[in-house]
């Protein structure tokens, strides 16, 4: 069954303090978002590839491909007003529904093979994926009278990206109306009655949002093992 991955990479990177968008930011001599798409392209060179950017970012990102000779095939759609637009944009571009399509954040480059290999196969059973770890922190639940309770974290799990699905499915999902309440691919599924299965992650697709993530990204990517294997 054929394979697809848009990637989303519209993030202003407003949380790391600076003008140049997190995406673009170097992770090891090259942006982060390249080090995401080749992730994805070692995986497998036949993976059709859609990368969703903003269309003030498309000519930035189009000179820094001649700049680091990337040749990763891919093709690009315009971001849209939220994630959602974003990713029906990107699904525009999916051509045929006997597939399955994964949906990833730019500034996750650690997602390993094992983990993308696991949610494709589990898609091609007819199932929503939605790979995710444990907490193992201490949750407190802060009520609307500001008191606080412990809560049980076993029930709870942290939610990553490749979130993968059946190519119809996704697409009827995305041509119902967007909605505030929509933070993940999981939830626009979910909103039609699917039911949403759950794959074990790893703990190192940590996704890049502060200046501290990419102080941590560095660390990985000098592993003794790189984690996107």
């Amino acid at each position: 069954m054929k394979q697809h991955v848009i990637i989303v990479a519209g993030g202003k990177g407003l949380r790391m303090g600076g003008d140049l968008p997190k995406q673009f930011l170097p992770l090891a001599g090259k942006p982060v978002l390249m080090r995401t798409m080749e992730n994805f392209f070692s995986f497998s060179q036949k993976i059709n590839i859609i990368l969703v950017l903003p269309q003030a970012h498309q000519e930035y990102w189009h000179n820094l491909c001649e700049e680091y000779s990337f040749v990763v095939p891919h093709r690009i759609a315009d971001g849209g007003e939220t994630r959602f637009h974003s990713v029906r944009n990107g699904l525009a571009l999916v051509d045929d529904e006997d597939a399955v399509v994964a949906v990833h954040d730019g500034v996750r480059p650690f997602v390993s093979h094992d983990v993308i290999s696991r949610c494709f196969d589990m898609a091609a059973a007819g199932k929503a994926v939605v790979p995710v770890t444990g907490v193992i922190e201490t949750l407190r639940l802060v009520e609307h009278n500001g008191m606080s309770v412990t809560v049980p974290r076993d029930s709870y799990r942290l939610v990553q990206t490749p979130q993968v699905f059946p190519a119809q499915m996704l697409k009827e999902a995305y041509s119902a109306g967007y909605r505030e309440e929509f933070t993940d691919d999981a939830s626009v599924v979910e909103a039609m009655g699917q039911s949403i299965e759950l794959a074990e992650g790893n703990r190192e697709n940590i996704k890049i949002t502060t200046p501290f993530d990419m102080v941590v990204a560095e660390a990985l990517w000098k592993c003794p093992y790189h984690p996107a294997i």
